[in-house]
């Protein structure tokens, strides 16, 4: 093999996949970026919920969410098959924990579209994994015209979702990082440099003791 071509080989490091966690005020465009990030990134793959709530006309089982009856829910719950869980607007909503750890070992990234309470947990349970960003709208008025054109909830839906609206923002200081969705292609490049520097951390690339050994062979041995 020639040295251009040994250079041009890809050089595969292991490493430990990351959870990348998105959460946002309903309508803020959390999962047109985690669908883009899904077509963009190969390594990336989605955490599937688990949740009790109705499915919407347009969501389909055990690929948007699981769809679940309470008891089966609280179930999981007790068993602490969720790595976290939380009630929203009524229903139940939890991440499965063994295909998560499954993917992380295989050096798979996670993506999770939850809302802050799941992250704080997430946090608690797997803090050295975990890579959460909090995305803004840019106003409320573009928010309730992106709820409404959504055209998914009844009317009073929509008005419990604005009035959240305080309450949910004000946790975006947990957050390790905040973008401001007013241009979604913007957006989704931000998210992807976020993947490319997080995926670089030194405790993520567990392969790299072996591989720098490398380097430290006697010099005859390499010429």
């Amino acid at each position: 093999m020639s040295p251009s071509a040994s250079l041009s080989a890809p050089i595969n490091v292991k490493r430990r996949g990351l959870m990348l966690v998105l959460s946002s005020p309903s309508g803020a465009g959390k999962t047109t970026i985690a669908r883009r990030l899904l077509d963009a990134e190969p390594e990336l793959t989605l955490s599937v919920s688990v949740t009790t709530r109705p499915k919407r006309p347009s969501e389909v089982d055990g690929v948007h969410y699981h769809f679940i009856e309470r008891e089966a829910y609280d179930r999981m719950v007790e068993e602490g098959a969720l790595l976290e869980h939380a009630e929203v607007y009524g229903h139940g909503y939890g991440t499965p924990a063994a295909a998560v750890e499954g993917a992380l070992e295989a050096g798979r990234d996670v993506l999770f579209d939850i809302d802050w309470q799941g992250a704080q947990q997430l946090r608690q349970q797997v803090s050295q994994d975990i890579v959460t960003m909090f995305i803004l709208p840019p106003s409320t008025e573009e928010l309730a015209r992106r709820l409404k054109k959504r055209a998914e909830d009844t009317d009073e839906v929509v008005a419990k979702r604005l009035a959240q609206i305080a309450a949910d923002v004000t946790h975006w200081a947990e957050y390790d990082y905040v973008m401001i969705n007013h241009d979604l292609e913007k957006s989704i490049t931000a998210a992807r440099s976020v993947l490319v520097a997080e995926r670089l951390k030194r405790r993520r690339q567990v392969g790299l003791a072996d591989f720098v050994s490398q380097f430290r062979e006697a010099p005859e041995k390499v010429v």
